[in-house]
């Protein structure tokens, strides 16, 4: 959290005026949006031939074509809260990131804002609420704001008004009293899941956005949390903004609070109009409840295909859909399209009028709010955040203890070991080989994917680059990544009676800290390029365990076919490198013949490869895994 925000909480800014203040209009139109999407489903058909054959079912994939959106049709004006009702699977979330323009995929129709295409501006301006709460866990309430204020607003916008804006969001929001609470999540204990949800908004409220989407935003909440919640959204559309939100099941006093609801069904329209007309309408096509009922209740019923529960087989369901999709067509479609049409035209006229109303001052400052902010004002914003955020990770109590413990019992194993029992030293040093290379490894390999949601979304947004995100990370991974290896070997390398030379210490330090940074890349390189956590960790538990195979101490004699293999192990130069470090080529040699243990590979190894070799080689991997980790993270589309 920036240190001068103690200073600005109540100062006031021209940011925090923009903020409260009524944003720039717009009117957003939807016009006969339809997705669909390829699927690949299983048939199974009996098989020809003998009689044990025609027993065996052949099965066969079929490409199928699926309809998400079916010419769906609709408009929100500013000052008005539209909920997206219906069932799950029915479109929401799909129709929602359509029109907050966060959706990857192709669809046709047209979404409009101001009666034309949406504009970077205007992108820029919407501000997009997702279903799941996409925080960073360990962030204070008040720091996770700080902080995208700080990537969200212009440099040209002062670091302490920067922090005004960020308090300005928590007084609107009332998220006064849990400020300096960790946000937290499943895992992490923090705020409630109602406050978490308006953080979520004030993230967004930050750009003071003309356009305000939420996907599910009550999602989990009690009716009261979400009663609230729904409340505080209808507050920010009564201040000039066009809030869209979709919503699963609310109850009947939250319903009350929507000024136009649209009603979904496996992807179509049967309801778009005022929420006080739903009622009516659903009367009037020949849908009435037996007695007094929650609107959307009887709605979301009428949306499974159910009327009365105890006519529910599939085709009664089925029967009860076509049913409102055809009334939905030849009663409401003509009318909402032909509204659709008027609001276009509407909009591009209040639009033009707003334009030439305001001021120079006033287009100036709205120009410079939206401006980006510098990659190097990105770079130092999102170290200072990382370092923040993950300290609480890496040097979590159990992964000390993890770290401390197995030094301790090495330096126990390997208690003052004798520099001429070629053996042990060999083993001690390739068993730290091991250690950090799997750790290192191991533990990198779950950082892009836990972060792609964070990463998709701030990316969406337009708060940062790719490049100032990636250098920001590897920055920010020296310090935290560092210090346990650091601390590992000053306990192991003096127990365990390693060469007594502050210089001969300060190598082998070096040589594991290097180690560990290519561990780490190899980790980062394969998370990035799977981006699945369960199946990055197999692939690079394999990798690891064909680099220790053949990095020359469990097999003396590899295979020919199998030799290359130990070329790209840095398992194998690491190890190179401390015996090279411990003993010169004389000491080495006359050793291993005094004490016969038969370690040929060691000799071989230092045959093999030189030191030189050994340290481009570990610099080259150091570099090349990154570069390839980037690149993976290219592939990624926000």
């Amino acid at each position: 959290m920036p240190s001068d925000a103690e200073d600005t909480r109540n100062k006031p800014t021209h940011i925090h005026t923009l903020i409260s203040s009524p944003c720039f209009p717009v009117t957003l139109q939807f016009l006969d949006i339809t997705y669909r999407i390829k699927v690949d489903t299983s048939r199974t058909r009996p098989s020809t031939g003998s009689a044990l054959n025609r027993v065996i079912a052949q099965s066969s994939t079929v490409r199928e074509e699926r309809t998400i959106l079916d010419g769906v049709t609709g408009h929100v004006s500013p000052g008005e809260l539209l909920a997206v009702l219906g069932p799950s699977g029915s479109g929401k979330s799909t129709l929602l990131t359509i029109l907050a323009g966060r959706h990857p995929g192709r669809h046709s129709g047209s979404v409009l804002a101001n009666g034309a295409r949406p504009t970077r501006s205007v992108l820029r301006r919407t501000g997009f609420v997702t279903q799941d709460d996409v925080l960073y866990p360990h962030l204070t309430v008040r720091e996770t704001l700080a902080f995208c204020a700080m990537l969200r607003l212009p440099d040209s916008v002062t670091r302490a008004e920067k922090a005004a804006a960020a308090e300005a969001v928590i007084g609107e929001l009332d998220l006064g009293r849990c400020a300096d609470t960790a946000v937290g999540n499943g895992f992490v204990r923090g705020v409630s899941g109602g406050e978490r949800k308006r953080v979520a908004v004030g993230m967004e409220m930050l750009i003071n956005p003309s356009l305000l989407v939420l996907d599910e935003p009550t999602s989990g909440l009690d009716s009261t949390a979400a009663g609230r919640l729904v409340a505080t959204l209808g507050g920010l559309a009564r201040k000039g903004r066009s809030v869209v939100m979709s919503v699963h099941q609310p109850s009947s006093r939250v319903y009350q609070m929507f000024d136009s609801v649209m009603l979904l069904s496996e992807g179509s329209c049967v309801y778009f109009g005022k929420a006080g007309d739903a009622m009516d309408y659903f009367r009037d096509v020949g849908f009435v409840p037996r007695f007094h009922v929650n609107p959307a209740d009887f709605m979301l019923d009428l949306a499974n295909g159910v009327v009365q529960i105890e006519y529910n087989t599939d085709a009664d369901k089925k029967a009860v859909k076509q049913s409102l999709v055809s009334s939905y067509n030849r009663e409401l479609a003509p009318k909402v399209k032909a509204c659709a049409l008027d609001s276009v035209n509407a909009a591009g006229e209040a639009a033009a009028v707003g334009s030439q109303r305001s001021g120079n001052g006033s287009r100036e400052l709205e120009r410079s709010y939206y401006s980006s902010v510098s990659w190097f004002s990105q770079l130092a914003i999102l170290l200072q955040r990382g370092l923040k955020e993950r300290r609480h990770e890496t040097f979590n109590s159990l992964r000390v203890l993890q770290v401390v413990a197995t030094a301790l019992l090495a330096g126990s194993m390997w208690w003052r070991s004798d520099i001429r029992n070629v053996g042990d030293r060999c083993g001690l040093l390739f068993f730290t080989s091991i250690f950090w290379g799997v750790f290192a490894s191991f533990n990198a390999v779950f950082a892009f994917p836990q972060e792609r949601a964070i990463f998709i979304k701030e990316r969406a947004s337009g708060m940062y680059t790719l490049s100032s995100y990636f250098m920001a990370r590897m920055a920010g991974d020296l310090p935290m990544e560092l210090a346990l290896p650091a601390a590992y070997m000053t306990i192991l390398y003096w127990m365990s009676g390693l060469r007594p030379h502050a210089w001969s210490f300060a190598l082998t330090l070096v040589v594991l800290l290097g180690y560990v940074l290519v561990a780490q890349g190899l980790g980062l390189m394969l998370g990035a390029a799977i981006m699945d956590a369960k199946k990055a960790s197999t692939v690079v538990t394999i990798t690891m365990l064909a680099f220790l195979l053949t990095a020359g101490f469990y097999v003396h004699n590899v295979p020919r076919w199998l030799a290359w293999m130990k070329y790209t192990s840095f398992t194998f130069y690491c190890y190179r490198l401390l015996i090279a470090i411990q003993y010169t080529r004389s000491e080495f040699y006359s050793y291993l013949a005094v004490s016969n243990s038969g370690h040929t590979s060691e000799a071989d190894i230092l045959r093999q490869v030189g030191v030189g070799t050994s340290v481009m080689a570990l610099f080259a991997m150091l570099l090349g895994f990154r570069i390839l980790a980037y690149l993976c993270l290219r592939r990624i589309k926000a």
